[in-house]
């Protein structure tokens, strides 16, 4: 077996993933865990409904502060030769490496705030465009409907305000159609991306795709057709 190789035979993301959190390290950047694995904050974990807080504005703001500062802080970010991510894919001049799964079940907190997120292990090349749509899909929420009634989000009337305020805090200024158009196709390559890794041998993928978690995303993909505009 190589030495950057899993047992299954598949690359090992991990040397990238530690690569990066060094970088983010030595830019003083402390919403990420340390090198070894240290986080500010308790995790909230997987808790459903989500707890009130989730869905404060307060909560939105600052989950998109987090965002832009980490998107400051990796900008320079320039992977080893040979870096491979867990989702695939080759970092290019023009991409930063993203979170890709900035949700609440990741987010970390400390004092009443925001303080980071855990779970990188998805990060990898995409555009900041996409990593924020990502983002915004979890926290507005843009989830299917069952899916926000279960983690205690109801306020749908709402979504495009708090989009635009999460928008807003990170600085972002497109149209609602152009950031909307954006989640749809990122959460179409997730789902494509948790059918090819779980088809792969990725358990974690596996355990998705066996909780219908592809099939509350492309829910998600044909609700937001009808987003207003």
């Amino acid at each position: 077996m190589c030495e950057h190789e899993l047992p299954n035979g598949r690359a090992d993301h991990r040397p990238a993933v530690q690569a990066l959190l060094r970088h983010l390290a030595d830019a003083g950047f402390d919403g990420a865990p340390a090198p070894d694995g240290t986080l500010p904050g308790e995790p909230l974990g997987k808790q459903r409904p989500w707890p009130g807080w989730v869905h404060d504005d307060e909560t939105l703001w600052q989950v998109a502060q987090w965002l832009r500062e980490y998107h400051a802080a990796v900008a320079d970010f320039v992977p080893p030769a040979g870096a491979t991510w867990r989702k695939g894919g080759t970092w290019e001049p023009g991409l930063i490496i993203g979170h890709n799964d900035a949700t609440p079940g990741k987010v970390a907190v400390a004092g009443g705030r925001v303080a980071g997120f855990s779970g990188w292990e998805f990060a990898g090349p995409v555009t900041a465009e996409a990593d924020l749509a990502f983002a915004a899909f979890a926290w507005v929420p843009l989830t299917a409907r069952q899916v926000a009634e279960a983690d205690g989000f109801t306020a749908f009337a709402d979504r495009p305000r708090r989009l635009r305020l999460f928008l807003d805090a990170y600085g972002w200024r497109g149209t609602l159609r152009q950031i909307v158009r954006e989640v749809r196709d990122r959460i179409s390559a997730s789902i494509h991306d948790i059918r090819r890794l779980a088809a792969d041998g990725d358990a974690d993928c596996r355990e998705m795709l066996d909780a219908g978690h592809d099939r509350e995303l492309a829910a998600a993909v044909r609700e937001l057709a009808q987003f207003p505009r």
